[in-house]
């Protein structure tokens, strides 16, 4: 769960910031001084939305790797780091995958991966995932952690967040150009009115528009839950490895990367949750055996 939300509150973060920069710099005059030019506007939605998405997604690893602590292991110094190198290397080797970079970070149990590519990732987990897992199940959760990496995952919903922010940052201008203009009666370019609209309906629409981007996220943890089972050549350590997680409290990660994490945190809302229920997760699992 780590990994999605520290995407989502980078990301939110950094639209925010070039909002306040394109609004108090007067930008929105070319699409909003004499009239709203929807074209115009569409544009300008598209390079803020992808541009956010993009930078944040470029900034993953360091921020992960930054919020969480966690140390790369550049030469391994006892069994158990030799141990996460070569189990990482493996399910690499066999998803045709460069080697990611492997980090370890102290927190309760929890595991994430991130990164802008496949050529360019990070396995992270946790001191207490290592203490409190068995080998075979802890194995199988970087099995999950390289299946993202493999099946794209972070650029997959880096394109969700920038369609998703394109239509936020669409809306919320012409919402503010509504008030400003029609409900505040300005006729100037643009007024305190459209400002303060923008940023508020900047903020609201863009949690709202998380419910989308976490259903995308529960969906990629059912495709790295099969990922693992075919990794790891059966289902069960998988299973095993939820059941364990399910049995002990998830390790809280920043909410810029917690959707990367293995497992996380039940939302107030199931909408705004990155992770499906581990119940359904180990049923997903044993439904795909029973068909194979």
């Amino acid at each position: 769960m780590k990994r999605i939300l520290l995407f989502i509150g980078t990301n939110l973060a950094i639209m925010l910031v070039l909002g306040l920069i394109t609004t108090l710099t007067g930008a929105n005059r070319y699409f909003a001084g004499s009239g709203l030019d929807l074209g115009k506007l569409l544009g300008f939605a598209l390079i803020m939305g992808f541009g956010g998405a993009f930078i944040s997604l470029g900034m993953s690893k360091m921020i992960a790797k930054w919020t969480t602590g966690a140390q790369v292991i550049e030469t391994p110094t006892n069994s158990t780091e030799f141990w996460l190198l070569e189990t990482v290397r493996r399910f690499a080797d066999k998803s045709g995958l460069p080697m990611p970079e492997v980090a370890i970070y102290e927190g309760e149990p929890n595991a994430f991966a991130t990164g802008p590519t496949r050529n360019n990732s990070l396995v992270a987990v946790s001191t207490g995932l290592l203490q409190n897992m068995t080998r075979e199940e802890a194995e199988a959760v970087l099995a999950h952690e390289v299946a993202h990496i493999a099946n794209g995952d972070m650029v997959t919903l880096t394109l969700i967040q920038g369609v998703v922010n394109t239509f936020v940052t669409f809306i919320s201008r012409v919402v503010g150009y509504f008030v400003d203009r029609v409900l505040l009666k300005n006729r100037e370019e643009t007024g305190i009115g459209y400002t303060v609209t923008v940023v508020v309906c900047d903020i609201a629409f863009g949690i709202l528009a998380s419910i989308i981007v976490m259903y995308f996220s529960r969906q990629r943890e059912f495709r790295a839950d099969a990922g693992a089972a075919r990794l790891m050549g059966s289902p069960e350590p998988m299973m095993a490895a939820l059941r364990r997680l399910g049995g002990v409290e998830a390790g809280e990660l920043p909410k810029t990367v917690a959707t990367a994490g293995i497992n996380g945190r039940p939302g107030w809302l199931e909408l705004f949750s990155s992770h499906p229920p581990i119940e359904q997760r180990i049923d997903a699992l044993r439904r795909d055996a029973s068909t194979t």
